[in-house]
């Protein structure tokens, strides 16, 4: 623009001196000036004309650790060549896409793809591919956009589980069984020949007119319990920052409880409270799964409320049988009242403790900052200590994550560990 401004300005002198001088050379260089901008303006003003675009992503769905892939086509339907193209895509992504500026001959193409690496788990927005052209001296430009926005949902990095189970529930079918059983339930396995004695409304009639005799259904009982995830974003009891953080732990755990619960046929169900409060029913299922995996995607540790203040309103929620896990780095006590009360009703219970302390030692380390205030570390310190107290003497099973070691790993170690800190 500011470009624009000064040849307008020296084309204005330009004529009012012509105009008063009356020299050739003057109007020469004043008809040149105004052909030149002219020219300009014609070749940005059809510089987008005729031409043909768009991008394909390879997925809208991944995992943090996944390569979004995006191909770019261009295709120039007139007769006259484009000089210089600029091509983009707006995006929130943690690595942008990279744009390109091409040239394209009169009826040709070109395509191209980029990767970009999803880092971070999200919900992240790419807007509609914008096209953008100009003049050589710079003095006009035309820009156009193409196509619709789209959604990427990165889903926070799943660990597997292998060695580890959620505990039984306290009623019979809480955990995998293959024993057959003769009353009926959501689960039919197999089918069989008709015997004496067998219920009508057991037939399967249409392995019966296959088959041309009667065959009947069997049933497994129900293999697992419900299992209902509570996930701590108290902003006041997180700590860290970016992947070494209270938070990013916690969702990753949360993750990889819900698989390995999804996986063992359990219905699980999510419930937070940030911003907004959060509460999935429990199911089963691939759709399940996502249901979950999309909410952990968007979460941030940006509540007001305690925990205790979730479990106290989820307790209404939970039935005998029942698993609860609370993930949490916590150093207030009240929580852990409302969760030994509930294994008084019959209901399983686990605890995931993110240790606060730990990860706090790890973002001053990263950040230079070596002098630890020791006042405030003794009262953390002393607070950790009687939320460890408290679970023992509750009873209450529970696992210590800490920063720079594997999910999986920390959780498959059972029983209670010592919280590491960092000078």
């Amino acid at each position: 623009m500011l470009r624009r401004i000064e040849i307008l300005v020296l084309g204005a002198i330009l004529l009012v001196a012509a105009l008063s001088t009356g020299a050739e050379f003057l109007f020469f260089l004043v008809y040149l000036g105004i052909l030149v901008v002219g020219g300009a303006y014609v070749v940005t003003r059809f510089g987008l004309a005729d031409l043909e675009a768009g991008y394909v992503l390879d997925r809208v769905h991944a995992q943090a650790g996944d390569m979004l892939r995006a191909s770019y086509t261009v295709r120039n339907t007139s007769r006259l060549p484009k000089l210089w193209l600029e091509v983009h895509n707006p995006t929130t992504l943690p690595v942008p896409l990279p744009g390109q500026a091409i040239t394209l001959t009169p009826r040709s193409e070109k395509s191209w793809t980029v990767r970009v690496p999803l880092s971070r788990r999200g919900h992240y927005r790419i807007e509609p591919l914008a096209l953008r052209t100009g003049d050589p001296l710079g003095l006009f430009e035309s820009q156009a956009s193409v196509g619709s926005p789209s959604t990427v949902i990165v889903y926070p990095r799943v660990e597997p589980l292998p060695g580890w189970r959620l505990p039984p529930a306290f009623i019979e079918g809480s955990h995998a069984t293959p024993v057959r059983t003769p009353h009926t339930t959501p689960h039919a396995t197999s089918i069989r020949p008709y015997a004496p004695g067998d219920a009508y409304n057991r037939i399967h009639w249409k392995s019966t007119a296959r088959q041309t005799e009667l065959q009947v259904k069997e049933f497994d009982l129900e293999q697992t319990a419900d299992v209902w995830i509570y996930l701590d974003l108290d902003a006041q009891a997180h700590a860290g920052r970016g992947d070494d953080s209270t938070i990013e732990y916690g969702v990753r755990a949360a993750a990889a409880i819900a698989a390995r619960a999804l996986l063992e046929n359990r219905a699980v169900a999510f419930s937070a409270s940030g911003r907004q409060r959060t509460v999935l029913p429990p199911d089963r299922g691939p759709r399940q799964y996502q249901k979950v995996m999309r909410l952990l995607a968007a979460v941030a540790a940006d509540g007001e409320e305690p925990l205790s203040t979730l479990l106290v309103e989820g307790s209404t929620r939970l039935r005998r049988g029942m698993t609860a896990v609370a993930i949490t780095p916590s150093l207030d006590r009240n929580w852990i009242r409302p969760m030994a009360s509930w294994r008084q009703r019959g209901v399983e219970t686990i605890v995931v403790l993110l240790d606060a302390i730990a990860f706090t030692a790890v973002e001053r380390i990263a950040h230079g900052l070596n002098r630890v205030d020791e006042v405030e570390q003794a009262d953390d310190l002393r607070a950790a200590r009687a939320v460890r107290h408290a679970l023992a003497e509750h009873d209450l099973a529970w696992h210590a994550i800490t920063p720079g070691e594997s999910i999986g790993a920390q959780l498959i170690t059972a029983g209670p560990r010592a919280v590491a800190v960092s000078r």
